[in-house]
């Protein structure tokens, strides 16, 4: 294993504690220079003046492609300040019996490509489509269910979440991120980002796979999703959890990469691999009587083997999003119980299947090992727990400068089957006490009253 395979597995943070950061690799790259340039001047001199000389050749690329990089970079950032973003509440009523295929019905609507159509508006307009947070919040055991989007989606939104839930209220919330400054001292704050254990097209333990597709009988109703919001039902006074899904229509971004046919390779493409890799390892070689060659026998999977590459057409022939999760817990200096930190981690639990998919926390406050040798961890924590609220408030996730902090296979992409599985308005079955419920349901009066 190269040393440059070595750091990109963690093998040394993990086993040793050692963790490189940019700023010291860097600076012992100026002192190498010096010290080589001390003891070697003639080498190092003649290698400064090969490079100069042939600056010609590399250093219009360096340049033009570093202004093009910023160039997007402020486009993008002016036409998103430019949207009107609203916060939806969405009150579920006290008896709903709805299943988490409505929800997925309803995310079919949200897989929006608009908005850059051209590579003008891309790159002169800052043009990008549209992006929406799903977020599931505890004020001091308090829990409430939102959608933050572009102010004109409104009426789609309202409209599509009545047809499958008559029984919500959507109300238009003040953004309750701005409600309190999460900063220290007052505050103590962790997180984290959340991606998949596996390959994208691998599935998570679906609602499907716990039989809601289908209405049960309370007493007889399995939903995972209960852990989630009784955990975050039982945070007590001045203790706060915030958790965040922004959602895109997937592209295929995250791979940078085509396929043979020189499309935009996308997880489909990926799932193609994975199926072609499952396939190969179900035949089994012979030797030929005749020729004495070593031959592929016939396909022999095993039951697991076809479950598998029948979960992932399944899970592939559905709407993809990309798919970015944050998890934040803010209490009060005084209140900050650390034991959350596990439950949080921990979190995604319950849709995670081994040898398929699951759902794992990553970056951010997970980057700390709280080594003593790691000096000045306190201010880095500092800085980066500012920056993910930040994050958590601006609802970014896929672009500068809110891509810090960020492994570059970060995003996930998850089906609206998995998405409906981690965020659905949850049915009458889960009665936690915190849960935020309308006593009945509301309309508007008849249009043919007598006046």
């Amino acid at each position: 294993m190269s040393s440059f395979d070595l750091l990109k597995d963690n093998t040394l943070t993990e086993k040793f504690g050692i963790r490189f950061e940019p700023w010291p690799l860097i600076i012992l790259g100026v002192v190498l220079l010096a010290v080589a340039f001390i003891f070697m001047p003639s080498a190092v001199s003649l290698a400064l003046s090969i490079a100069l000389f042939l600056a010609p050749l590399w250093l219009p690329f360096l340049l033009v492609g570093g202004a093009a990089a910023l160039w997007l970079v402020l486009k993008r950032s002016e036409f998103i300040a430019k949207q009107n973003y609203i916060l939806l509440e969405i009150k579920p009523p006290r008896n709903l019996v709805k299943t988490p295929l409505a929800m997925e019905t309803f995310l079919s609507t949200l897989h929006q490509q608009g908005g850059e159509s051209t590579w003008y508006v891309r790159w002169f307009k800052g043009g990008i489509r549209a992006y929406f947070s799903l977020e599931i919040a505890s004020f001091e055991g308090q829990v409430h269910f939102f959608i933050w989007t572009r102010s004109n989606f409104r009426r789609l939104i309202e409209g599509q979440m009545y047809a499958q839930y008559p029984g919500v209220q959507i109300v238009e919330a003040p953004d309750y991120t701005r409600l309190i400054s999460a900063q220290s001292p007052e505050w103590s704050v962790w997180g984290c980002d959340f991606k998949h254990t596996g390959k994208d097209p691998l599935p998570i333990k679906t609602y499907i796979e716990y039989g809601l597709d289908k209405v049960q009988k309370e007493p007889e109703q399995v939903d995972p999703l209960a852990n989630l919001i009784e955990f975050m039902g039982s945070i007590g006074k001045g203790e706060y959890l915030w958790l965040q899904f922004v959602i895109r229509m997937h592209k295929g971004e995250k791979y940078h990469k085509h396929n043979a046919k020189g499309d935009v390779w996308t997880w489909k493409d990926e799932a193609d691999e994975l199926i072609k890799d499952i396939r190969s390892k179900t035949r089994e070689t012979y030797i030929d009587i005749v020729s004495g060659e070593e031959r592929p026998g016939f396909p022999n999977p095993t039951k697991g083997q076809m479950e598998k590459m029948s979960a992932i057409e399944r899970s592939i022939s559905k709407q993809g999003f990309d798919v970015g999760a944050r998890g934040i817990y803010l209490a009060r200096s005084e209140k900050f119980n650390p034991i959350m930190i596990t439950h949080m981690i921990t979190l995604f639990k319950p849709f995670s299947t081994e040898g398929w998919n699951g759902i794992r926390a990553t970056e951010w406050m997970m980057r700390f090992d709280d080594y003593p040798w790691e000096l000045g961890v306190e201010k880095t924590k500092e800085r980066y727990r500012r920056k993910m609220v930040e994050a958590y408030r601006r609802r970014q996730y896929f672009f500068d400068p809110f891509t810090y902090g960020l492994s570059a296979d970060g995003t996930m992409v998850m089906s609206t089957e998995e998405l409906a599985t981690v965020y659905h308005i949850p049915s009458s079955a889960i009665g936690t006490p915190g849960l935020a419920r309308i006593q009945s349901a509301t309309g508007e009066a008849p249009p043919n009253l007598p006046t």
